[in-house]
C-alpha cells in the first residue's frame, strides 16, 4: 500500500507500507529512494514484519522542494511520518545517507520510541575527512560530484555507481539501479550531497540509547569500513556485523545474510 504523509512544512512524502507485524521503518541512501529495499520488502513480510519505506523529500515519488535538505530537516520529516503512523517501539533501518539521517532522528526525536537502530553502510559519523577525522571520502571528491551533478548528472551517477558494488552485478540490475538514482530531482541530489559533505554527527552518537546494530561491507569504497569502527567505538550498546564479501551495496550483494541479520535484530 502506498500513500502520502504531509510534513509540518506541507511537503508530501511518499510512503510504501507492506505487511503486518513488527514495524520496521527504512530510510534510503543517496540519491536513491525506497525501492532500493526491494530485496527486503519481497521477503520480510512473510516473517511477520511490517516494512515501511519512505521516499525522502526530493527523491522517488515525494515532493521536490528546492530547500530543506539539512539533516535536521530530513530528521524532522521522519518524525512527521512516525507521528502520522503513530509508530511506537519500531525498528529504524538507515542505509548510507539514510543511516546518517537515522542517527540525527534518533538523537533529536527517538528517545523512548525506537526499539532498535540498524545502520547499514552508514555515511557516519562523518562522511568526509577532517583535520581531526582522517576517514571517509575526501572533500574534494564530493565537490567533484556536486560539480558534475550541475554539469552532467547522468554521467556523475553512472560513475558513482561503479563504486557501489564490490562484486559483478548484472547489466539489467545496473540499469534498474541507475534509474532509481536518476529519478531524484537534480537540486535534491546536489543539496543532500552538500549535507553529506558538511554535516558532523559525532556529537549525536552519545545521545543514541537504543540498541544499535552496525552492518557494513568490508570492501566498501564509498563509506569505508573504518567508519563502522568509529561508530562502534562511540555508540553505546552497539554491535558491529561485518559483511566480508560486500562493498557499499551489502543490501543486495549479500542480501540473504542482510535479511537474516535484520530478522535476528527485529525479533530479538
Amino acid at each position: 500500500m502506498g500513500y502520502y504523509v504531509r510534513t509540518d512544512q506541507g511537503t508530501k512524502l511518499f510512503v510504501e507500507d507492506i505487511g503486518k507485524g513488527r514495524p520496521v521503518l527504512f530510510i534510503h541512501g543517496w540519491p536513491l529512494n525506497h525501492k532500493m529495499f526491494e530485496y527486503q520488502f519481497d521477503v520480510l513480510p512473510a516473517y511477520g514484519v511490517r516494512c515501511i519505506g519512505i521516499d525522502l523529500r526530493g527523491f522517488g515519488r515525494s515532493d521536490r522542494p528546492f530547500s530543506g535538505y539539512s539533516y535536521d530537516r530530513l530528521a524532522d520529516d521522519i518524525k512527521n511520518v512516525v507521528d502520522a503512523l503513530r509508530l511506537t517501539s519500531f525498528t529504524l533501518v538507515g542505509f548510507s545517507m539514510g543511516g546518517a539521517i537515522a542517527i540525527r532522528y534518533t538523537s533529536r526525536h527517538g528517545k523512548g520510541r525506537i526499539r532498535q537502530l540498524i545502520l547499514a553502510g552508514a555515511a557516519a559519523p562523518v562522511f568526509t575527512r577532517r583535520p581531526d577525522f582522517p576517514y571517509g571520502m575526501p572533500v574534494e571528491e564530493v565537490n567533484k560530484l556536486i560539480k558534475q551533478a550541475y554539469e552532467d548528472r547522468p554521467k556523475m551517477l553512472a560513475e558513482f555507481g561503479k563504486l557501489f558494488f564490490a562484486n559483478p552485478i548484472s547489466d539489467s540490475f545496473q540499469t534498474w539501479f541507475f534509474g532509481l538514482n536518476l529519478d531524484a530531482a537534480g537540486h535534491s541530489t546536489i543539496h543532500t550531497a552538500v549535507s553529506l559533505r558538511d554535516e558532523d554527527l559525532r556529537p549525536d552518537l552519545k545521545h543514541i540509547h537504543a540498541p544499535t546494530y552496525i552492518l557494513h561491507g568490508k570492501k566498501d569504497r564509498i563509506c569505508p569500513f573504518e567508519l563502522a569502527l568509529q561508530m562502534k567505538a562511540s555508540i553505546p550498546y552497539s554491535a558491529l556485523v561485518p559483511f566480508e564479501m560486500s562493498g557499499h551495496g551489502l543490501f543486495y550483494e549479500e542480501w540473504e545474510k542482510f535479511n537474516r541479520e535484520l530478522l535476528k535484530v527485529i525479533w530479538s
